[in-house]
């Protein structure tokens, strides 16, 4: 289900609750809502629709990946980049890394280690970012 976009920073600014198996229906509706907004909006996590739990969902070219209880485990090449989110007005500067390697639940809740590396990375540390109640 398509759900509204969240503008409370005092949710967004929350740190996400670990998901579990019963969270499945977030998964979906993230998905669903990262589709309705494919235009203007490259990522997503659950607090952006109001559901505080660790689940990510990003798009990697044709096709829309989820994280559940996403966790960054190694990072390397830093750099300085400027990011516009859905949730907030404008753009900010931050930090981010080139290449991390992301450890993770899949949609079947099996565990995967991914390295990603360049935009699709960015995309992955701005969500864990919302995740972690760290606004940009």
């Amino acid at each position: 289900m398509i759900r509204p976009i969240n503008r409370d920073t005092a949710l967004l600014s929350q740190k996400a609750e670990l998901a579990t198996k019963d969270d499945h229906n977030v998964v979906t509706d993230l998905l669903d809502t990262l589709k309705a907004n494919s235009e203007n909006c490259v990522g997503m996590a659950a607090n952006m629709i109001g559901i505080n739990k660790r689940i990510i969902v990003f798009s990697m070219g044709i096709m829309n990946v989820p994280m559940i209880n996403p966790t960054i485990i190694s990072k390397s090449g830093e750099y300085s980049t400027s990011e516009g989110c859905l949730s907030l007005i404008g753009e900010r500067a931050t930090k981010r890394y080139k290449k991390i390697t992301v450890k993770y639940l899949d949609n079947n809740l099996n565990e995967q280690t991914q390295e990603f590396s360049d935009f699709i990375a960015e995309i992955i540390q701005h969500e864990i970012d919302h995740c972690d109640g760290i606004l940009i």
